[in-house]
């Protein structure tokens, strides 16, 4: 482990990242192109050398803190990074074409505000303190308050960007507040210290249960947990399609995270009182998601609605953990660990479908629209199809194993009824899905589908994002391992 306590190379992705945002800002501010092309150009290099560094970090096992405890490189954090860059690389040129047929490139902000959204990321996913968690909670989340609100002339959009700024800034007041808390009792902010301390059995609890009731609070909304998920769909359909993408992809991965550092490294010793509340909030979220999603009728809600349940599952993943067996630990949250990298992959899919159909004046946002999609393009019904049976967990797809490892858990840690429970509500979600693939194959077309000009690149990134999918149905027992190793080695 690396001891320096100002080892900047530890921190190197963060800082290029930073410095490359300010560049492309400068840069752009002298451009003179309506697409803003160089400035999508650098932003695109600037994932891809981000991805070299973090490889790199990785392949030489560079680990350990930074800046007194403030910063933490591991496993953990390299795989995450990781898997940001894709989900933001994948967005950026899924949106493309969406973003600059509806005037969203007057300037070169757009790409820049998802690049510093994505640096609040990193720095929430390497965070070894309660300050470094919330400075990089603050970072992602007020580039993403800007991000839903880009189309000033739209009222949807402006709506959501209010209703998301104003219900973001109570739930950040939730987490800081239960911070205070934690803070108050143990004296300590770093998060190895806190775990020191309620370990010695010397603190109040009285403090430490308030603390935690409103820091699991915070993290409810961050996840879009029931009751904390009313923002979830009406933000998902009022912000423009690619946008949509940028909330639904890479910040499930910082927000679970952050999650794994303050309960488990942190708060590891109230791991029975954390755990209960992550269990209910996993059964409510459960059952409001898929029985909601049922009654909608636009895409994007509904899409909203299955997130909730998503993350109701990865919420039982960490709900199943124990406190005494550390392979059961390690297996339970590396199952959580796989769902959500595997959610966040199948859902970028489904949006780059939705992104790649709503150009030229046509929003994609219905489930009617997508009616007789495989009459004019079978590629992208094909791609959908296979997507939605993933999402609903149908097997052989990767949906599936995402869901039964998981359960798995779950029967492990005991909660035979939550498992049951779980399988019905998986069982009733299939339904919205498979409606979806109803529509594109047995309906009659309302729309004459232009998408003969999809950009080669946008079809590619489809295709290979569709094929890693494929790949991981195939043999899934290599991630899961692999994501199970990754857990056992961080915590």
């Amino acid at each position: 482990m690396m001891m320096n306590q100002y080892n900047f190379a530890l921190a190197l992705p963060e800082i290029f990242l930073l410095i490359a945002s300010m560049a492309i800002l400068v840069i752009d501010a002298f451009s003179k192109s309506p697409r803003r092309t160089l400035a999508y150009a650098l932003s695109i290099v600037t994932l891809i050398i981000l991805m070299g560094m973090t490889f790199a970090q990785w392949f030489v096992q560079m680990q350990g803190e930074s800046f007194y405890g403030l910063y933490v490189v591991d496993d953990l954090s390299h795989l995450l990074k990781f898997a940001s860059y894709i989900a933001v690389l994948a967005t950026l040129i899924y949106g493309r074409e969406y973003i600059q047929s509806r005037d969203m490139l007057r300037g070169g902000e757009f790409y820049v505000l998802v690049l510093l959204a994505l640096l609040g990321q990193m720095v929430m996913i390497s965070a070894g303190n309660f300050l470094s968690i919330y400075l990089g909670l603050e970072l992602m989340s007020l580039a993403l308050y800007a991000l839903v609100a880009i189309r000033r002339d739209q009222v949807q959009a402006t709506e959501a960007a209010m209703k998301y700024f104003v219900l973001g800034a109570l739930a950040s007041g939730f987490l800081l507040y239960g911070i205070s808390m934690i803070y108050g009792a143990t004296g300590q902010l770093d998060l190895g210290a806190v775990a020191d301390v309620l370990s010695a059995g010397q603190v109040p609890m009285m403090p430490l249960v308030f603390g935690l009731v409103f820091i699991v609070s915070g993290l409810a909304f961050k996840l879009g947990l029931v009751p904390f998920h009313m923002w979830v769909p009406d933000v998902y359909q009022g912000a423009p399609t690619a946008v949509t993408l940028v909330l639904a992809a890479a910040p499930k991965l910082a927000a679970f995270a952050i999650t794994l550092r303050l309960l488990v490294e942190g708060l590891g010793a109230l791991t029975v009182d954390w755990q209960q509340m992550l269990m209910i909030l996993a059964v409510l979220s459960l059952a409001i998601g898929n029985l909601t999603a049922i009654m909608q009728t636009n895409l994007k809600r509904m899409l909203a609605y299955s997130t909730i349940a998503h993350m109701g599952f990865v919420v039982l993943g960490l709900a199943s953990g124990s406190a005494t067996d550390q392979a059961a630990q390690a297996s339970a949250y590396g199952s959580a660990l796989f769902y959500v990298v595997t959610y966040v992959l199948t859902t970028l899919g489904t949006f780059g479908v939705m992104l790649l159909l709503s150009r030229d004046g046509f929003e994609c946002e219905n489930i009617d629209d997508l009616k007789g999609l495989n009459r004019h393009n079978p590629l992208l019904a094909g791609a959908l199809m296979f997507l939605m049976f993933s999402l609903a967990g149908i097997p052989p797809f990767l949906g599936f194993y995402s869901k039964l490892v998981i359960l798995q858990a779950v029967l492990q840690a005991d909660h035979l009824w939550i498992a049951i429970y779980a399988v019905m509500m998986s069982l009733i979600g299939a339904f919205y899905y498979l409606r979806v693939v109803k529509v594109m194959y047995f309906d009659e077309p309302v729309h004459s589908y232009n998408t003969g000009h999809v950009p080669t690149s946008q079809t590619s990134v489809l295709m290979f994002n569709v094929g890693l999918v494929l790949v991981f149905s195939i043999v899934p027992s290599g991630l899961i391992t692999f994501c199970i190793q990754t857990i056992a080695r961080s915590l």
